[in-house]
């Protein structure tokens, strides 16, 4: 099972080049996501796979926190070191962190 982190270490890992997962849908990402997270859709689990960095953590990010913890379990279970974002992408606006839109080059 894959473990959990609040929303300020998740800041501070972030503010450190953390690896970040979206696994919301290609139109929640577009409305906002946070700076730097690569779009990888809980409906398209291979798309979460692909490109996943060796040794390093990887932080996985939705709107509030469910579906990441389904896909932080997955990518656990394949040998990943993932972690769910507690709070999600809505917790990390609601504290005044920056959020980009639109897709971002190479996005699934």
């Amino acid at each position: 099972m894959a473990r959990e982190v609040d929303m300020d270490s998740f800041a501070a890992a972030w503010a450190d080049k953390a690896y970040v997962l979206d696994v919301r849908e290609p139109d929640e990402y577009q409305a906002g996501h946070v700076p730097g997270a690569r779009l990888a859709p809980l409906s398209a689990p291979a798309a979460a796979m692909r490109g996943l960095p060796d040794g390093r953590p990887v932080y996985v990010i939705c709107a509030s926190g469910n579906r990441s913890k389904t896909a932080a379990d997955r990518l656990t279970a394949a040998g990943a070191d993932a972690y769910s974002v507690a709070g999600g992408t809505r917790g990390w606006t609601r504290t005044g962190r920056p959020v980009v839109t639109g897709l971002a080059p190479g996005s699934a």
